[in-house]
């Protein structure tokens, strides 16, 4: 059984896709983009080991979502066994939404790309800030169409940043916000 790293799992979200969705962040990444969002998902180490039947399970048992979304970290790292849970998920309904760091072109062929509905590719270039297009961080990113399950319509949804406080008071934020919406949050915060 092969078994995936993964940083951390949210079951519904409506900051990661299109439509609600589970989002899945992968531990570790071998492109490593300067000014990375999510650099605590960089190394290989952390994150916790799930077997890619037992990530499928768990996100069909999730109830009204429309698909799920692969971030990172680096899903193709583990191109892998995240192509067979795509391929499963995908089969059982929902769609898949996968962010990479590389560019399409550059891609081997896999079953993770075979089963991609929507692919965002290319690196994030912290000089080229994106301030339009939803989930995308930086203007060279590119959203690949793969599937007729999406088009361009999707661009009219607004980026959304989701806080999550758990009960222990343990604080979670997943989306996309700027460095200024940040410190704005943060400054609030002091008040």
């Amino acid at each position: 059984m092969e078994l995936l790293n993964l940083h951390r799992i949210v079951d519904v979200t409506l900051a990661e896709g299109p439509g609600a969705r589970c989002a899945v962040w992968t531990q570790g990444c071998s492109v490593r983009c300067p000014g990375c969002f999510n650099p605590q998902t960089w190394s290989t180490r952390g994150g916790f080991s799930l077997s890619w039947q037992d990530l499928a399970a768990r996100v069909l048992a999730v109830s009204g979502i429309e698909g799920v979304t692969l971030l990172g970290g680096e899903p193709f790292d583990q191109a892998g066994p995240l192509g067979l849970f795509a391929a499963a998920v995908r089969s059982a309904g929902l769609s898949v939404m996968t962010f990479t760091g590389h560019v399409l072109e550059d891609l081997p062929p896999s079953l993770l790309v075979d089963s991609t509905d929507l692919l965002v590719d290319g690196p994030f270039l912290a000089d080229r800030p994106e301030p339009s297009r939803p989930w995308v961080g930086s203007a060279n990113q590119r959203f690949r169409f793969l599937t007729d399950r999406y088009d361009e319509s999707i661009f009219a949804t607004p980026n959304r940043l989701e806080l999550t406080i758990a009960r222990d008071g343990a604080i979670e934020l997943n989306g996309f916000a700027t460095t200024e919406v940040l410190e704005a949050l943060l400054e609030g915060e002091r008040r």
